[in-house]
């Protein structure tokens, strides 16, 4: 079977990379002929067992992002006619392609909510942001083409959003939640890096510790999560943000007006998150939107409790007070009620955040995607 994947540029801190990692491994074992369709992808050349075809058109140094996507975009297409594919997936919104795996959701549901947090003349220059006109035609064309067979939706939350917006038939729609490496993230990681890295950030051994990790600190709601953080009835309580964001002055800015800098700490983008998992006590992430994090499935895993909003897919896996809390991710008192429970009940809850990462190991994500590549692969001859 010849399969291509296509995806745009590698960012070494993104889900949706991981997820094409592991979907590339699992290809390779089935003996498939895997070609990965890229425009930048960092130590691509390095692994065995699929080729690699650039798809990087000249552009001048002023072309604008719409520009440089609609290019890459076009020589993907070509890429996919002379290929001779069986199954052409795309991670990007490529008119054209067979499979879409929706992992960074629905572009018309997420200005939705990003229309939440906006003012009218925010609301305003949405609507007239040509990147946002650009990425919803081409999410319109791509789920009109008569070539796609289906779109993977990491979450329910999606695929309904997907039938909302588009119109599209649910047996079109499968559901595959990311899988976890239970082997990198467990609840051990508390032995070896819960002391030192406390230490490293000056926060006290015995304080109960909250971890948020995320890029995009709107999106995944910082400023929010700041605000019922100095809400909280607990003063004890510490908070951990990991994670890159132009806007980072201006959320320690708000730590500061808020009262709360003393028991705040930015750690900034990190390569390897696990450590911080290790060193918390539960983790919040009350997101605007977020399809499927894979943060919240990590802490999970690392024993966790988890609160979510409910605009996040990871909403799906919460059982309320058992493992985790769900709430509007705009309605800061409740937000900060679901903070205090955390702290207060984070130990109680800890086997059944590990168990509900359990029943999401990476073998089962590949089954299932195996399962459709096949199912795809047999239709199209």
């Amino acid at each position: 079977m010849k399969i291509a994947i296509i995806r745009q540029r590698y960012n070494p801190y993104g889900g949706a990379e991981r997820f094409v990692e592991r979907a590339l491994g699992g290809l390779l074992k089935e003996g498939a002929e895997v070609t990965l369709i890229t425009r930048s992808w960092e130590g691509a050349e390095r692994r065995e067992g699929y080729r690699q075809v650039l798809c990087n058109p000249p552009m001048g140094w002023l072309a604008s992002r719409v520009a440089r996507d609609r290019r890459f975009a076009r020589c993907a297409q070509a890429a996919m006619c002379r290929g001779g594919y069986d199954i052409t997936q795309s991670h990007e919104r490529i008119p054209g392609c067979m499979i879409f795996r929706a992992g960074d959701g629905v572009h018309a549901a997420w200005l939705e909510h990003l229309r939440r947090v906006r003012g009218p003349l925010g609301r305003f220059g949405l609507a007239l942001n040509p990147y946002h006109r650009h990425i919803l035609a081409a999410e319109r064309e791509m789920f009109a083409h008569p070539n796609l067979r289906a779109v993977i939706c990491n979450s329910r939350l999606v695929r309904d959003e997907i039938m909302r917006y588009y119109d599209l038939p649910e047996a079109k729609l499968p559901v595959i939640y990311n899988g976890i490496d239970l082997q990198s993230f467990h609840p051990g990681l508390a032995d070896e890096h819960r002391r030192p890295l406390r230490e490293r950030f000056v926060i006290p051994q015995n304080a109960p510790l909250l971890l948020f990790v995320g890029n995009g600190f709107e999106r995944k709601g910082v400023p929010q999560l700041l605000r019922a953080f100095a809400r909280m009835q607990r003063s004890d309580v510490w908070l951990l943000v990991v994670g890159g964001d132009r806007k980072l002055a201006a959320a320690q800015q708000l730590a500061r007006h808020l009262g709360i800098a003393e028991r705040v700490r930015f750690a900034g983008p990190q390569k390897d998150v696990a450590p911080f998992y290790g060193a918390a006590d539960a983790f919040a992430l009350p997101t605007l939107y977020d399809p499927f994090p894979n943060a919240a499935l990590e802490a999970l895993a690392c024993g966790l409790p988890l609160l979510v909003s409910d605009t996040c897919g990871t909403a799906e896996l919460i059982t309320e007070g058992v493992n985790g809390f769900v709430r509007d991710a705009l309605h800061e008192n409740a937000l900060a009620e679901a903070l205090d429970k955390l702290a207060e009940n984070a130990s109680a809850m800890r086997q059944a955040a590990r168990s509900t990462a359990e029943m999401l190991p990476i073998a089962a994500m590949s089954e299932q995607l195996m399962a459709l590549y096949r199912r795809i692969g047999t239709s199209a001859h």
